[in-house]
């Protein structure tokens, strides 16, 4: 995967990439949102507990198919609260460890069930 960040655009408004080109041939994985629900079906309690369950739910649906954080090359995340903006990178930068694909961040009116703050999708290939 190559990621792209022009000259001709704005740089990124953090830590992210304008595009990513997939090599041919790649395999890719489509990846639905994940929320903050623990295992047990338990909802995780605040904005950042439950940004951090929704990363961990997204890297074990990679890792259950034999690919890693460095294999995304999307990811969408979904957030109802608009002051969080600051808290949502400071999590993601931390779990994403320097990798930063194309990302989409955008705040809703809600998610799936009430209580829910924070819904993360993503797409990786390997290849």
């Amino acid at each position: 995967m190559k990621l792209f960040n022009p000259d001709t655009t704005a740089n990124p408004a953090s830590n992210y990439s304008h595009g990513a080109l997939i090599p041919a041939g790649a395999e890719r994985l489509v990846i639905a949102g994940q929320v903050g629900i623990a295992p047990d079906g338990i909802l995780e309690a605040g904005f950042e507990a439950q940004s951090r369950r929704a990363w961990s739910n997204l890297f074990a649906v990679l890792e259950t198919a034999g690919m890693a954080k460095t294999d995304l090359v999307k990811v969408t995340i979904f957030v109802t609260l608009a002051g969080v903006t600051a808290a949502y990178r400071a999590i993601r930068d931390e779990v994403m460890e320097g990798h930063m694909p194309p990302m989409t961040y955008l705040v809703v009116a809600g998610l799936a069930a009430p209580g829910m703050l924070v819904e993360i999708e993503g797409e990786a290939v390997r290849g």
